[in-house]
């Protein structure tokens, strides 16, 4: 139920911004800690961007994300009117910072094939949730959705291209 006859929850808001940011973060911080030289060392798809690319792609997505978010929050008046769709919201943070523990930090590059397919499904389920609420909110992790497919052919190229990566 939709209720736009309050003031958005600013409290509620702060804690999604928060969130978003550390999840962004931490994936940020396994990532960078992880990556050399393993990553430099392993055999890439030619489709593989260069590394500038993930600067600027990853913060907008999470830009995205944390608007989209909000959108739903704010649509829905509260955190209890919008608690499944940002139930799936904060699984899905969890789910994405799992996928670079598991690639960058663990280097297990089949498992965390299946944490992004895993995340895929997040994402996907967390449109629909948010699309009841606000669809313009499900169509902001559209991007995101692609970016994350995307992200599935590179991991899987660098598992089939290296077998013991």
């Amino acid at each position: 139920m939709v209720d736009n006859s309050r003031a958005p929850p600013w409290g509620a808001s702060l804690v999604l911004v928060l969130a978003t940011a550390l999840a962004g973060a931490m994936g940020g911080i396994v990532t960078r800690s992880g990556k050399e030289p393993w990553y430099s060392q392993l055999d890439k798809s030619s489709l593989t961007p260069p590394d500038w690319v993930f600067g600027i792609v990853w913060p907008s997505l999470f830009s995205l994300m944390t608007l989209s978010a909000l959108l739903v929050l704010w649509r829905a008046g509260s955190s209890n009117a919008a608690s499944r769709a940002l139930g799936i919201y904060f699984a899905m943070l969890m789910v994405n910072i799992g996928w670079s523990l598991f690639f960058f930090g663990l280097k297990q590059v089949p498992l965390s094939l299946g944490v992004l397919a895993a995340l895929w499904l997040l994402i996907l389920a967390m449109m629909g949730e948010f699309s009841r609420i606000s669809k313009p909110a499900a169509w902001l992790q559209l991007p995101y959705l692609v970016w994350v497919t995307f992200a599935g052919y590179l991991n899987l190229y660098i598992w089939s291209a290296n077998p013991a990566g």
